[in-house]
């Protein structure tokens, strides 16, 4: 399997796939039912939940309205700090900044804490093409490595891969990448623990450059945050010589006080734990602890034309917890390779197309990639209403229109095999414009409603195959209204409605829809 989404197919095909593999949704079902069962006793701790969300969507929005002032205020405090900051437009230009300061320190190996903004830019293939090896640190994200994969959660990278299938990727891959399996490793959770320990250790204690994200960055005081619940992340903080953080410009938030409304709603909703266990902050560099060298990449790659959007522009307030993911039914069955992007379930159905745009197949088909139930929204801690941004998207395939892409703004083009549903709405609008046509058409339908096929032909076979057609009323609704003035329970010839309380006939039972 390709390390990359490159060619990735739109999501329809990609999910029918993965729905066949009855291991893959046994390994997502169990998975994504046990944590959000703890999330929801976590949360249920805590009394002012719903204040500690709507705080944090207004300080999202807040940022984001000012986000300008804030990151030119924060490089100042970095580099006060003594630290430097480096601005990349896109992935390309993050890459040739990561791959040029690695080889400044004249090394070839980087230890990496996990971080969405470096698979998103694939750093790890980019550094390979310029010689230089990165080793994944955080388990899951090493599970994935090792085993040539791709990650499918948010949180949990490996979690489409049970307990067997880890201990024969590390018994197979280890040794060459580095220390090798222990002799007669089984698939105790213990054990594999153990032999990740052992191989990553080599790595800590060898490595001279670290590469990270962040979960946060302060403006007021350039100080950067990474939580994580292993310990590895600060390995890879504290003990290279050279730190690079490659962080999207969204993380930021104003004042050090902020973080007490995230530090309670991030561990809560992803790892259902109070606190997450490591909590790793640092403002620069300093003489007695730490690298003595620190980066800092601000990735922009899209987000900048996201934050044009209105609508769209909540994406960024995103905290990359991944509730949204557990509670998904799509996700459940689909698993989170169909989407075609780091940033799989219900937020990579609404990020993704915004910061690559929706002119290929796989991303004009992710606003697709929802039932609009709405639990994604329910249990989001920056309430991002993301069947609302769905919607809007759907609206952007199909029609097409303005958008800023590049900094640019530009009239998109509908996406391609959309023509039906847009002549379908075209005709739509028509008919409910001219009341006349729209009676005539009511009236065609219920008197030939005994000719009309159970099923849709053509491509709207694929929705009739696992919905009935609704059955067309014997009597438009209008006609009804008009010759009974709406005295309901009237009795009619036509036998369209029946007593009050009781079903009517066939026909009843259509007019009364």
């Amino acid at each position: 399997m390709s390390g990359t989404f490159v060619g990735m197919p739109a999501f329809p095909r990609a999910a029918h796939e993965a729905v066949g593999n009855a291991t893959l949704r046994g390994n997502l079902r169990h998975a994504t039912h046990t944590i959000r069962a703890k999330r929801e006793k976590a949360v249920a701790e805590v009394s002012d939940w719903a204040q500690l969300r709507e705080a944090g969507r207004q300080i999202k929005d807040h940022t984001l309205r000012h986000l300008d002032r804030y990151l030119v205020r924060l490089e100042e405090s970095v580099t006060a700090a003594g630290g430097v900051v480096h601005w990349a437009a896109d992935a390309d230009e993050a890459n040739r900044i990561v791959a040029r300061l690695v080889k400044e320190t004249g090394e070839s190996e980087v230890v990496k804490v996990k971080s969405m903004a470096t698979q998103e830019i694939g750093l790890n293939e980019a550094l390979l093409a310029e010689g230089i090896h990165a080793y994944e640190t955080d388990l899951a994200e090493l599970i994935v490595q090792l085993g040539k994969d791709r990650p499918s959660h948010i949180l949990v990278p490996a979690i489409h891969r049970n307990r067997g299938e880890i201990r024969d990727i590390f018994r197979a891959e280890m040794g060459e990448w580095g220390r090798p399996a222990p002799d007669g490793l089984t698939d105790s959770p213990a054990e594999l623990a153990e032999a990740a320990r052992l191989h990553l250790r080599e790595k800590f204690l060898r490595a001279k450059v670290g590469i990270s994200g962040a979960n946060f960055m302060v403006a007021e005081t350039g100080t950067l945050v990474v939580v994580e619940s292993e310990g590895n992340g600060r390995m890879c903080l504290t003990l290279p010589q050279t730190l690079i953080s490659v962080v999207g410009i969204e993380k930021i938030v104003p004042t050090w006080r902020d973080l007490e409304v995230f530090l309670q709603t991030l561990p809560r909703s992803s790892t259902a734990e109070r606190m997450n266990p490591y909590t790793s902050m640092w403002t620069g560099t300093a003489d007695e602890d730490g690298p003595r060298v620190f980066h800092l990449v601000l990735l922009d790659n899209g987000r900048t034309d996201t934050l044009a959007d209105e609508v769209g522009r909540q994406a960024l307030r995103c905290i990359r917890c991944s509730a949204c993911l557990n509670v998904c039914p799509v996700y459940e069955r689909a698993g989170g390779h169909a989407y075609g992007s780091v940033y799989p379930g219900p937020i990579g159905a609404i990020l993704s197309p915004q910061l690559r745009g929706t002119a290929s197949e796989i991303d004009a088909s992710l606003p697709y990639a929802s039932s609009l139930c709405g639990a994604c929204y329910e249990v989001c801690p920056v309430a991002i209403d993301i069947p609302e941004v769905l919607v809007h998207l759907r609206e952007r395939v199909v029609a097409g229109g303005p958008a800023t892409r590049g900094g640019d703004k530009v009239v998109l083009r509908p996406a391609k095999g959309h023509a039906a549903e847009r002549a379908a709405m075209r005709a739509a609008r028509w008919a409910f414009t001219h009341p006349a046509a729209l009676r005539t058409g009511q009236r065609l339908a219920s008197r030939t409603r005994r000719l009309h096929p159970r099923t849709l032909p053509g491509p709207g076979r694929a929705w009739s195959a696992t919905r009935d057609l609704p059955a067309v009323p014997a009597e438009p609704f209008r006609d009804w209204w008009q010759r009974t003035q709406g005295a309901i329970g009237t009795p009619s010839t036509a036998g369209t409605v029946g007593k009050r309380g009781k079903p009517g006939t066939d026909g009843g039972k259509g007019a009364a829809r």
